[in-house]
C-alpha cells in the first residue's frame, strides 16, 4: 500500500504570507458511475477517474509519457497485491491550483481502454493522495472539488440538519474507513471508495462473520468482477435496514467478493451508487468525513439482467459468452457458453470493457434486451426479458 504523505503546507492562493487563505474550486465529470477529472501531471494533460479507494496519487496508461520510470510499487486491490513501475510527480494542477506534489508517485500500467469504460476520454486513475493535505469537498451536486483553508472545521456542524459528521475508524492511514451495521448489530468497516462502480463490496466471508450469510451455503447467481488483479468470482445480495455511514438505508443491493478479504483490516468499500447521492468532505489530517444527503436518496434501485457474461477473446477477436447462470433467462433462451455475442440491441460488440459491457446488460426488471450469438456459423437473434437476480440473507 502507499504510504500517504500528508502535507503539512497550507494551501495559500494569494501573493503574501500573510494573505488569508480562500476556498477553490475545479470542475470535474460525473459519468454514470465515476468522477473523470482533468489536471496537470508533470507538465502533461492527463485525465482520470477519481477514485478515493486508491491510496496512491495516479495510475496512468504507460502510454501517457509523464516521465522515466524512478522506481517500483507494490498495490492491493480486493483480491491480492502485485508491482508496478513508478515516475516521481514534479508538478502538478488543477487549472491554476497547485496540488504540492510532495513525495507523490505516477504508477504506470499496460494500457487499459479507461475512455470506452467510463464514456468520455480518460487515461487511468487519479487517487486520494493528491487531495489528503487539504480539507477537500467531493461536491457531487455541482460537480467540483471545493479546496477549503486549512482552518475550515467540520465539526462546527455537527448536530445540523442533513449533514453527518463522521470519524474515520483508526486502521489504516491511507484510506477513508467507517462504519457499517447491520439490522443485527453486526459491525463492518469499509472503505470510502468513488472507485468502485457497485452500491457496496464486501466479502462472503465478512458477512459469515456477522451473521448474514450462513458458513458452507452455496449462494446463486454467480458472475464474475474485474479488479486491478484479474477476474474475480462474485455475487448480489439484497441487505435491508443496514446502517451505512451513519445513514439508515431500507435495502441495497450489494456486490460480494466470493473469496476472503485481501487485507484483514478491511471487510470492502461503499462504492459509487451509494456515494453520488452526497456532498462530501474529507479532513485527513483531522480524520473526519461529512456528508450531507442531497438528493434524499440511499439505497440502489432493483435492477433488472439477462444472466450471462462475455469476454473478449484475443484468439478469434470476438467477445464470446464465459457463464451463463443457471435457470436464467439467457440459458432459457438457448444461449450458452462458448457461443460468440455479435450484437445488442442492434450495436455492434466488439472489444468491450467490463463497466460497459455491465450498463449494457443491465435495465428495468421486465425489460427486453436483444441481443444477437454465434454459434458455430449460424447468427441467432435473441429477445430476452431481464429478471433479478440477486440472494437474500442466509443467516446462521
Amino acid at each position: 500500500m502507499v504510504n500517504l504523505a500528508v502535507a503539512a503546507l497550507p494551501f495559500i492562493i494569494a501573493t503574501t504570507a500573510t494573505a488569508p487563505q480562500a476556498t477553490s474550486e475545479w470542475p470535474f465529470k460525473i459519468m454514470e458511475d465515476a468522477i473523470v477529472v482533468d489536471s496537470q501531471v508533470n507538465g502533461r494533460n492527463v485525465s482520470a477517474m477519481f477514485d478515493t479507494g486508491f491510496s496512491g496519487a495516479y495510475v496512468l496508461n504507460q502510454s501517457v509519457n509523464v516521465g522515466k520510470p524512478t522506481g517500483f510499487m507494490n498495490l492491493q486491490d480486493f483480491v491480492g497485491v502485485f508491482q508496478a513501475p513508478t515516475v516521481k510527480i514534479t508538478s502538478l494542477k488543477m487549472g491554476e491550483i497547485d496540488m504540492k506534489p510532495q513525495d507523490m508517485q505516477v504508477v504506470q500500467m499496460p494500457d487499459e481502454n479507461y475512455s470506452l469504460n467510463y464514456g468520455t476520454h480518460c487515461d487511468g486513475i487519479m487517487g486520494l493522495e493528491v487531495i489528503a493535505h487539504r480539507v477537500t469537498q467531493i461536491n457531487f451536486q455541482e460537480s467540483k472539488f471545493k479546496f477549503f483553508p486549512d482552518s475550515y472545521d467540520i465539526n462546527k456542524f455537527k448536530g445540523q440538519p442533513g449533514k453527518t459528521v463522521l470519524k474515520m475508524l483508526p486502521i489504516g492511514n491511507n484510506a477513508i474507513k467507517l462504519l457499517v451495521k447491520a439490522p443485527n448489530g453486526g459491525k463492518l468497516y469499509l472503505s470510502l471508495d468513488t472507485g468502485n462502480a457497485f452500491y457496496s463490496t464486501t466479502h462472503k466471508d465478512s458477512l459469515e462473520r456477522i451473521g448474514l450469510w450462513k458458513v458452507g451455503v452455496k449462494p446463486n447467481f454467480m458472475k464474475q468482477s474485474f479488479v486491478a488483479s484479474g477476474a474475480v468470482d462474485s455475487w448480489d445480495i439484497e441487505l435491508k435496514d443496514m446502517n451505512i455511514y451513519g445513514y439508515d438505508v431500507p435495502r441495497g443491493v450489494w456486490n460480494i467478493i466470493d473469496r476472503p478479504a485481501s487485507d484483514a483490516d478491511s471487510d470492502g468499500t461503499v462504492g459509487f451508487g451509494f456515494l453520488k447521492n452526497f456532498n462530501i468532505t474529507i479532513d485527513m489530517e483531522r480524520r473526519l468525513v461529512m456528508l450531507e444527503n442531497f438528493t434524499n436518496e440511499v439505497g440502489s434501485p432493483e435492477t433488472g439482467e439477462p444472466g450471462f457474461f462475455a469476454f473478449w477473446d484475443d484468439r478469434s477477436s470476438r467477445m464470446r459468452v464465459g457463464r451463463v447462470l443457471p435457470g436464467s433467462p439467457a440459458e432459457k433462451a438457448g444461449i450458452k457458453p462458448g457461443d460468440f455475442l455479435v450484437s445488442i440491441n442492434g450495436e455492434l460488440i466488439s472489444n468491450t470493457p467490463f463497466r460497459r459491457m455491465m450498463r449494457l446488460m443491465e435495465g428495468e426488471p421486465g425489460s427486453m434486451f436483444v441481443c444477437a450469438t454465434s454459434r458455430d456459423g449460424v447468427l441467432t437473434r435473441h429477445e430476452i426479458k431481464r429478471e433479478v437476480m440477486v440472494n437474500k440473507p442466509s443467516a446462521n
